[in-house]
């Protein structure tokens, strides 16, 4: 009985893999071009569709059927970054003329009134606009955003208070 090594499996598997690309890349390029409609998408779906299938050749039992789970593998990848693209049409539909330049939400003020507050938080300094965005614009706990600016709780409690501070300051001279 001979035995194989890992090393001498996966020279197999990845020898095996590059002969399935070889074999069967342009025709799922070509699939996944009509599907999509542009190259360079079409080559990352095979690329991802490739990779996904790279794990399962040694659970292959039919060596025929790689070519069907292929074509399967780009169908799904390309139904999946149609509706990717579905799901972000309708946010940006949603918010349209309510980001700001910073990406926070700014319904319901006028253009004015988001660049007076965009200028008040660019007047602040790095870590205090990191300070507030992180706390107020993604929401997180005053513990997790310390662990995101690298300070203990109470340094960045300080650091809240002289950013709201010198957030208010900012906006009270730049509204007049």
């Amino acid at each position: 009985m001979v035995s194989t090594t890992v090393d001498e499996m996966a020279a197999t598997d990845t020898g095996r893999l590059g002969e399935l690309y070889l074999r069967h890349a342009d025709d799922a390029v070509r699939l996944a071009y009509l599907l999509t409609g542009e190259r360079a998408l079409a080559e990352d779906l095979v690329q991802d569709a490739f990779v996904r299938l790279a794990g399962r050749l040694a659970h292959l039992r039919d060596p025929g059927a790689f070519e069907a789970y292929l074509r399967r593998t780009v169908v799904n990848l390309a139904n999946s970054h149609f509706r990717r693209r579905k799901v972000e049409r309708a946010y940006l539909e949603r918010t349209r003329g309510t980001i700001g330049p910073d990406g926070a939400q700014l319904s319901g003020r006028s253009f004015e009134d988001r660049e007076v507050l965009w200028q008040a938080l660019m007047r602040l300094s790095a870590r205090q606009r990191a300070a507030l965005v992180l706390r107020y614009v993604d929401d997180l706990s005053v513990a997790a955003v310390a662990r995101a600016i690298g300070r203990t709780v109470h340094a960045t409690e300080s650091l809240l208070a002289r950013a709201r501070d010198s957030f208010r300051n900012a906006y009270a001279t730049g509204s007049r």
